[in-house]
């Protein structure tokens, strides 16, 4: 005998994550701050750590819908495309900031190695090839170029 998961509780996970994210989100800008807190390396690292495990859910999702549903399984196919451009935008922007306020920005390219606080034990540069070997598995240099969508509905 199974027993079904209610449609509110189907996916008591994920719905936190995103009750996370718009939490912190909202916990950025104050009410009554000024200027709102930018960035830093610890906010871009935890939030591509985000981004890279909603890819393996989105590649998870996007393999076991196709057979059944070939067209839905395309368009998560390049949801998961479309997320891998934003997690590798989120990547380059860490390599813009520095470490600390008074640290020189380093270079965009990606050298654990010369990070000023040393790299850590599973540093965000290894953390994106990880993930880029995946999505670069199963997407074509085509698919990967930055494109403009237009409703068709």
């Amino acid at each position: 005998m199974t027993s079904r998961t209610p449609p509110s509780d189907a996916h008591p996970y994920l719905r936190a994550a995103s009750a996370g994210v718009r939490h912190h989100t909202r916990a950025l800008a104050p009410p009554g701050t000024n200027p709102p807190r930018p960035a830093d390396r610890l906010h871009l690292d935890v939030l591509h750590a985000h981004l890279a495990a909603l890819l393996h859910l989105l590649d998870r999702l996007a393999e076991n819908t196709r057979p059944p549903h070939p067209a839905a399984g395309r368009h998560l196919s390049t949801a998961h495309t479309l997320l891998w451009q934003a997690t590798s935008e989120v990547h380059s922007a860490f390599h813009l900031l520095p470490a600390h306020a008074e640290a020189e920005v380093e270079t965009s390219t990606c050298h654990p190695e010369r990070l000023p606080e040393g790299p850590p034990v599973l540093t965000i540069c290894q953390r994106h090839l990880a993930a880029g070997h995946v999505v670069r598995r199963k997407a074509t240099p085509t698919d990967l170029r930055p494109r403009t969508t237009a409703c068709v509905r």
